[in-house]
């Protein structure tokens, strides 16, 4: 799949309310024929640490700005830059569900999953035209770039499927500094050789890594950070992997939202089954996040919305519901389809980690890690109203700094209209 442009966001009338083996197994540099399309709107206003809105820049938080699928399923030398709302369009099998399963793919190796964990059919991932080596090995490669105090840092990992799965080869950058590079030198061991960067007396330090979890992830066990050049790759591997880990992907599932359910952690799962549940706990937790929603609900749902509120049943369970202001309180499961995705995916962009269902990074205070928000096929059974209450939504947070937005949709003309977003254009 390839990429053919990027696209900032211009100003629109408001919208009335109403009564989305690699070739080599040692990742390297920028692929031949990778040209990154150039960003515009709120990524170049990233690039030059000015807020869209203007002002002074908050301290900055470590971000994802790059997502690359140098040999993934059917993308090849594909750079997709990312933006704090980015929107990724394009035909049926132009590979948007594809970039948003790497991604996460990505996340989970930065939380310490194994290879087998964030690749659950590693065959699907290979090129289909990839050939097999001499030793019948096949793969893919993909990467990232994730900005913020170190500068931009860049991650690329090779990935061998067949005819077992490990990773062969991973490399951080910053600067045109290889920071840690791994490479498979025995096939019959299960471990990569690793070198990263010392800057003392030694200017390399090398060591075995095991195979199937990512290097970048596991230096704070391996380097004592006693030299400038250890604290440098510490720092890099730190803001890796606090930009990756705090990702939350979100499909609501209305059919499995419809019912009441029992009252638990209060934290939202990736379907919203427990809705419900979760607006029981948040509607006293803050009032102005509250107040939010229900001016969501009431923009993006028919007919008069007061409160969106929670019941305890005598069963033990809960269930959501609309207050109408005249006395009728409205059941959840009542509502319609588009409607509850909306409700779902609008409590998800006003709330955090401390209410999703992620892994953020504990030992870095919540106020400098970013939540990302990946949502595949997010304008799915959505009308053109609350198509564009939601973008606007994402919008403002995203402008916030502490949540970023990564959704596929299939009609591009409303987020392409909205302020503050980026759309990707993807072509088979």
């Amino acid at each position: 799949m390839g990429l053919s442009s990027v696209s900032g966001a211009v100003s629109v009338p408001p919208q009335g309310r109403r009564t989305g083996v690699p070739a080599s197994v040692r990742p390297s540099g920028p692929v031949a024929g990778e040209v990154p399309a150039r960003p515009s709107g709120p990524i170049a206003a990233e690039a030059a640490g000015e807020r869209p809105g203007g002002g002074e820049p908050d301290a900055p938080r470590p971000h994802v700005v790059e997502l690359r699928l140098s040999a993934f399923a059917g993308h090849r030398r594909a750079v997709l830059p990312l933006g704090p709302c980015t929107f990724l369009v394009g035909p049926s099998g132009s590979g948007k569900t594809t970039a948003l399963r790497a991604y996460e793919a990505l996340a989970r190796l930065a939380g310490g999953r194994t290879v087998g964990e964030a690749f659950p059919d590693p065959a699907a991932c290979v090129p289909e035209r990839a050939r097999p080596d001499a030793q019948r090995r096949r793969g893919f490669r993909i990467g990232c770039t994730a900005d913020g105090a170190e500068g931009p840092v860049r991650l690329d990992v090779a990935v061998q499927a067949e005819p077992e799965l490990r990773i062969v080869g991973e490399r951080l950058s910053a600067d045109g500094v290889v920071l840690l590079e791994t490479a498979l030198r025995d096939p019959g061991r299960r471990h990569v050789q690793a070198a990263w960067h010392t800057a003392g007396q030694t200017p390399v330090t090398r060591a075995p890594l095991p195979d199937d979890r990512l290097g970048t992830a596991l230096l704070p066990l391996r380097v004592s950070g006693r030299t400038d050049g250890q604290r440098r790759v510490l720092a890099a591997a730190e803001q890796m992997v606090v930009a990756l880990r705090s990702v939350f992907a979100c499909d609501p599932r209305p059919g499995r939202m419809r019912a009441p359910v029992p009252v638990g952690s209060g934290r939202l799962l990736g379907s919203c089954d427990n809705l419900a549940d979760v607006l029981w706990r948040t509607r006293s937790e803050c009032v102005r996040r509250h107040a939010r929603l229900v001016a969501a609900a009431r923009a993006g749902c028919a007919g008069p919305v007061t409160d969106v509120a929670a019941e305890l049943l005598a069963d033990g369970t809960v269930r959501g519901l609309l207050d109408r202001g005249d006395g009728v309180r409205t059941a959840l499961g009542r509502l319609g389809h588009g409607e509850l995705r909306y409700l779902a995916l609008s409590l998800v962009l006003l709330t955090g980690p401390g209410v999703l269902e992620v892994d953020p990074v504990r030992e870095v205070p919540a106020a400098l890690q970013t939540l990302s928000v990946l949502a595949d096929g997010l304008d799915r059974g959505l009308d053109p109203v609350q198509r564009a209450e939601l973008t606007a939504l994402a919008a403002r947070m995203g402008e916030r700094g502490h949540i970023r937005l990564v959704g596929s949709v299939s009609d591009p003309s409303g987020p392409a209209e909205t302020p503050g977003v980026t759309v990707v254009h993807l072509e088979p």
